[in-house]
C-alpha cells in the first residue's frame, strides 16, 4: 500500500499532512499555505473553483458560492440547524429526495456528500503534488460529537474524492495524538476543540503508545461562524438604526459584512479594538451610505460570552462523565482556530485551574494526528493504538415510544453488544427494528438512523418469542445492526443507512461523474 495522508476535513478550513521519516509535516498548497479554505463555487462561466479562489469571490458571487457545508452534512433538512443556515447563508437550500439538504448553485444541485467530496478531492491533489505520486488512502477526522449518519456521509464524501477511508477518527484524538507523539509519560490530557462549525470536549488518557478516551461530548452547531454571526448582527443593527436600512435581503451585502466580522473578529484577538469601514454597502434615495464603526474587544466579548459558557457545559458534562477532577487533568490542549481569542482561552484557564498547552498549532495539530494514525494502519509509526469511544448512546425503539439504550455513550469501540425482546401482540409474525442515537428517554426525540423488518416469526403469545437484537460499533464509529429469532435462527442484519444520506445508486453515480471529471481535468 502506498503512502496514507491524513486529512482534517473543517467547517472553515481544511488541511492535509503525511508521515515522512518517521515525523508528521503538513503538506502546503500550491500558494503555500498550510490550511486550505473548504469553499466551493461555480463561476458565471461555469469553472469549478476550490479552496482561495473561490474564497476570493465569496463577495462577487456569493448566491454561488458554498461555506460551511460541513455543518449540514448528514442532517435532515427539516432540521432546525438547517433551516437556520437556509435563513443565513447566501447560497439555496433545498430538500433532497432522502429528506437530507442539498445546495442548488447555478443550473446543479449538490448533495452536501458532494461538495466535501470537492473539498477532499482537493486535499488529495495538494498532497499527490506534493508528494510526486497517486494517494489512493487517507484518514478523515470528524467532530467526536458527529453521528452515525454524519460518520457516514463523510465516508461518502472521502469515496467521492477517490479515496479509500482507512478509517474515520473524531478531530480530539487525532490532537491527542499529535500531542503525544514522542512523549514517554503517563497522562491525562483534556482537549478544548472550538473550530469554524463545531465544538468538541474530550479528555483522553495516555500511556505506553495507547491513547484511550475516556469521554467526549460537544455540540455539532457551534463554532467560530455563530462568533462571526454576533458581529454581523451587530454591524446590522447599528447600520439600521443610523440609515433606515435593513441589509438583510442583499446578499452581496451580507457577504461583505461577514468577510468584514470575520476580519474584526482575528484583530481583536490581537488589538483592544478593530475598525470597520465597508463603503457604498447600501444606497437610498439621497445616495450612496457607508458603514464605519469601531468594535471593541469588550463590545466583542459581551456578545459572544454566552456561546463560550455553552462550550463550558459540554466541559462539566465531559469531565462528569470521565470520572475525574480538574487535579486529575495534567494538561489542557486547545485546538480550533477560535481558541485563539483571548476570552476562550481566559474561560478554559479558569476552568480548569491551569493554562492550555501552547506546544500545537490549533489549525495543523488534527491533521497531523490523523496522519499519524494513518501511518500506524500501514505499519509505517510503531507503537501508536488509538481507542476512541462513542459519542452517542444506541438503542431501538420499544413498546409505548420508550428508548432501549443497548450501548451507552462513552463506551470504546470497537464493541459489538445484543438483548434479547419479544413481541407485543399474539402471534406476530414481524417486527420492526427502529435503530436510534441520543440521550433522550423518549425515542422520537433522538436520531432515527435506520430501520428494517424482522419477519417470518412462528405465531406465539405475545412476549414469548425471543428477538436477540445486536448493535456493532466499528473503529470508526460506523453502526451495523442485527435481529435474530431464537427460535427458527431467521436473521437481519443492515450497515445502518440513514434515509439522510446517500443510496447506493445514486453514490454510485456521483462518483462515476467526478472519476470522469478528473480525467478530463487532467488531459
Amino acid at each position: 500500500m502506498g503512502r496514507v495522508i491524513g486529512i482534517d476535513l473543517g467547517t472553515t478550513n481544511s488541511c492535509v499532512a503525511v508521515v515522512e521519516d518517521g515525523q508528521p509535516v503538513v503538506i502546503p498548497n500550491s500558494g503555500g499555505y498550510k490550511i486550505t479554505p473548504s469553499v466551493f463555487a461555480i463561476t458565471t462561466h461555469g469553472e469549478q473553483l476550490v479552496g482561495y479562489p473561490a474564497k476570493r469571490q465569496t463577495i462577487t458571487n456569493a448566491s454561488n458560492t458554498v461555506f460551511a457545508a460541513k455543518r449540514l452534512i448528514g442532517r435532515r433538512f427539516a432540521s432546525a440547524e438547517v433551516q437556520r443556515s437556509a435563513e443565513l447563508y447566501p447560497y439555496e437550500i433545498v430538500e433532497g429526495p432522502n429528506e437530507d439538504p442539498r445546495i442548488r448553485i447555478t443550473d446543479r444541485t449538490f448533495s452536501c456528500a458532494e461538495v466535501s467530496g470537492i473539498i477532499l478531492r482537493e486535499m488529495k491533489r495538494v498532497a499527490e503534488e506534493y508528494l510526486g505520486e497517486s494517494v489512493e488512502s487517507a484518514v478523515i477526522t470528524v467532530p467526536a460529537y458527529f453521528n452515525d449518519t454524519q460518520r457516514q456521509s463523510t465516508r461518502d464524501a472521502g469515496r467521492i474524492a477517490g479515496l479509500d477511508v482507512l478509517r474515520i477518527i473524531n478531530e480530539p484524538a487525532a490532537a491527542a495524538l499529535a500531542y503525544g507523539m514522542g512523549r514517554d509519560v503517563d497522562e491525562k490530557i483534556a482537549i478544548y476543540d472550538l473550530g469554524g462549525g463545531t465544538f468538541d470536549m474530550s479528555i483522553l488518557e495516555m500511556s505506553d503508545g495507547v491513547v484511550e478516551v475516556l469521554a467526549t461530548a460537544g455540540d455539532t452547531f457551534l463554532g467560530g461562524e455563530d462568533f462571526d454571526r454576533r458581529i454581523v448582527e451587530y454591524l446590522l443593527a447599528g447600520f439600521q438604526e443610523e440609515h433606515g436600512i435593513d441589509l438583510r435581503s442583499d446578499s452581496t451585502a451580507m457577504q461583505r459584512l461577514k468577510d468584514a466580522a470575520e476580519k474584526a473578529k482575528c484583530t481583536l484577538s490581537l488589538r483592544e479594538r478593530a475598525e470597520i469601514n465597508l463603503p457604498f454597502i447600501a444606497s437610498d434615495g439621497d445616495g450612496a451610505r457607508h458603514l464605519t464603526c469601531e468594535i471593541t474587544r469588550d463590545e466583542f466579548e459581551s456578545l459572544v460570552e454566552d456561546i463560550v459558557e455553552q462550550t463550558l457545559k459540554s466541559v462539566e458534562l465531559c469531565v462528569r462523565d470521565a470520572d475525574l477532577s480538574m487535579k486529575d487533568i495534567d494538561h489542557v490542549v486547545v485546538v480550533g482556530g477560535q481558541t485563539r481569542m483571548p476570552m476562550v482561552q481566559q474561560a478554559v484557564t479558569d476552568y480548569f485551574q491551569q493554562r492550555p498547552h501552547k506546544g500545537v498549532n490549533p489549525d495543523e495539530v488534527v491533521a497531523l494526528g490523523a496522519a499519524i494514525q494513518g501511518s500506524a494502519l500501514v505499519g509505517g509509526t510503531e507503537d501508536v493504538l488509538l481507542l476512541d469511544v462513542t459519542p452517542l448512546s444506541l438503542g431501538i425503539s420499544t413498546y409505548g415510544g420508550h428508548f432501549a439504550r443497548l450501548i451507552d455513550r462513552n463506551t470504546t469501540v470497537p464493541v459489538n453488544k445484543s438483548h434479547i425482546f419479544t413481541t407485543t401482540r399474539d402471534d406476530q409474525a414481524a417486527v420492526k427494528i427502529r435503530v436510534l442515537q441520543g440521550e433522550n428517554e423518549t425515542a422520537l426525540e433522538n436520531d432515527l438512523l435506520g430501520e428494517f423488518v424482522l419477519a417470518g416469526i412462528p405465531p406465539a403469545p405475545k412476549g414469548e418469542p425471543e428477538i436477540e437484537v445486536g448493535f456493532d460499533i466499528d473503529s470508526s464509529g460506523i453502526v451495523s445492526v442485527s435481529a435474530r429469532d431464537m427460535a427458527t435462527g431467521m436473521q437481519q442484519s443492515i450497515t445502518v443507512n440513514s434515509k439522510s444520506t446517500l443510496s447506493a445508486e445514486e453514490l454510485e453515480l456521483i462518483i462515476e461523474e467526478n472519476a470522469l471529471s478528473d480525467v478530463e481535468f487532467k488531459r
